[in-house]
Order: C-alpha cells, then structure tokens, then sequence
C-alpha cells in the first residue's frame, strides 16, 4: 500500500506523461491532475495512477489536487493563448502562484516547478516574461520549491522534431535567421528522471536546475542532422527574423496558427544551459545527445 502521493499538474502533455511514467516505475503513487480527465494509452493500465480533474486557474480544484500529496509538480505548459481565459500570464505567472499556494497550505514536503531556460522578466515576448513572473511567484509562495527550466525538449511524438520533419517535405527549408541559434535539446524521458530524483531526495542542494543534453548545436546542424536521418536532400534558406515576425502576425489571424510571434522571438535567442545553476551532473544524470535518439524518435514520420 502507498502511502506517499504525488500530484503531477499537467500529468497528460508531452512532459508531464514522461514524468508520471517515471514516478510511477520508481513505485511512487501518482495523482494526475488536469482539466480533461483522460489517460493516454500508456498510462490507463496502471493501477498506481488517479485521475482528478483540476484547472490551474480554479482555487478549490487545485486544492481538492493536492489533499493528502507529500510532492507537487507543475507541469502545465501553454505555447499560444487561445482565449482571454488562457494567456500565458493567467496560466504561467498566475496559474503557477496558484499552485505553489496550495501546495503550501496542504503541507506538500517538495513542489517541483517546469520553466524553461531563457525565462526573463525583461523579455519582449510575453510567453518568456510569464515563465518568469511565475517562478517569481512559486518562490514567493513556496520558498523550498524547485524549479526546472528545461532546453528544447525532444523525443517519440514530440512537437520540435515532428515539425522539422514537416518542413523538411518542402523543397526548400528555411531557417531563422542564418540558422545560429545555439540550441541544447534534451530527451523529455531525462528530465522527467531528473524530476523523480529531485522529488525523491530529502532537501536538494539547490533550489534551480537547467537541463540541456549532451550536446550543443546550431539550429541549421540539427535541420541538417534530420534532413540525414530521413534520406532527404533539401537546400536550406536563410530567412530574416523580421519576416518570421511579419509572418507569424499573419498566421495570428489563423483558429490556430502553426507560428507565433513569441515563437519567433524564442528561436532569436540561444537556448543552452547557464553558468551558476544546478545540471544532470549535480543529479548524477548523463543525459542522451539528440544523435543517440534520433532514429526513434523520427521513426515514421
């Protein structure tokens, strides 16, 4: 019998599922709480996994989440803002503070905060000022939290890997820019490893992790990797930012635009791990390098 509980916040997206499968092989009871209770395919067998339905925007949801949790993990993500409802400020800044209240109220012994590397509170982009302003409000409500920024993160049926392979169908693939950003991508399966061990350990030596992969490429060196990968010769156009922004107003006009503007402004700056923060290293991990998992993870497309 359990008598330790987790809940994941966002258990069902493309990190929070990794994480909750990660809790779950290493014998932690998981509670995952997310607006629209459905399990993915590869949760719903487990016995050690409730679902609850919780919205990170409603107080006594996210309260009823946390009942009886000895840890917490914040895990819900939003990349476009589909509503008044759902900005980035009310999901990412005001969402997250939510949530670290209550987990402090319910007596939860570790919160594990998801951000993201490059979160700054002085960004033009509205989505990297939210990830910001939230972890200023986890750390106010919750001072012992942890917060993780991960880089780029890859893996089977993710979103980064899966629109380059579209792209790479075009007779021509653009890139941003010159194709220089300096990106670190890291496998969603070591961050969520990360997670379970940060979770699992009494009180962290440090409060602030970043997690890149082994390796460090240009965004033209990943393009190229995967355009090797699957068999398909393509030239590559430079593009000025100035156009991906021109563009991605346009697609704003879009139901659901396949490009925003702070979509943009995230690919206009590196995304790597910083100086003076916690790493795999400092967990004892040694995270893959996007050329090791490839293959699996374009298998199909």
């Amino acid at each position: 019998m359990h008598h330790r509980v987790t809940t994941v916040f966002g258990g069902t997206g493309f990190l929070g599922s990794a994480i909750v499968q990660e809790l779950v092989a290493a014998g932690t009871a998981v509670r995952v709480a997310v607006r629209h209770p459905r399990l993915p395919e590869d949760l719903a067998s487990s016995d050690d996994i409730e679902l609850v339905s919780a919205d990170i925007r409603d107080d006594s949801s996210v309260a009823a989440a946390l009942e009886g949790a000895s840890g917490a993990v914040n895990a819900v993500g939003l990349y476009t803002e589909p509503s008044r409802t759902e900005t980035f400020d009310i999901i990412h800044a005001q969402g997250a503070g939510r949530v670290a209240h209550h987990c402090r109220e319910a007596g939860v012994e570790c919160l594990v905060h998801i951000s993201g590397i490059g979160a700054d509170a002085d960004s033009a982009s509205s989505y990297i000022r939210a990830r910001a302003h939230g972890e200023q409000r986890v750390r106010t409500a919750f001072p012992s939290a942890v917060i993780v920024r991960p880089s780029v993160l890859f893996g089977p049926r993710d979103a980064f890997l899966g629109a380059l392979a579209m792209i790479s169908r075009f007779p021509v693939v653009p890139l941003f820019g010159r194709g220089d950003t300096r990106l670190q991508p890291v496998l969603v399966a070591d961050v969520a490893h990360a997670v379970s061990r940060l979770l699992d350990t009494a009180a962290p030596d440090l409060l602030l992790y970043e997690l890149g992969g082994a390796s460090t490429y240009r965004y033209r060196e990943i393009v190229e990797l995967v355009l090797t990968r699957l068999g398909r010769r393509r030239p590559l156009l430079p593009v000025p930012f100035v156009a991906w922004r021109a563009l991605a107003r346009l697609a704003a006009l879009l139901p659901s635009p396949p490009l925003t503007e702070n979509q943009v402004m995230l690919m206009q700056q590196d995304n790597v791990v910083g100086p003076d923060v916690g790493t795999f290293d400092d967990l004892r991990i040694t995270p893959c390098s996007l050329e090791e998992r490839l293959a699996d993870c374009l298998d199909g497309r």
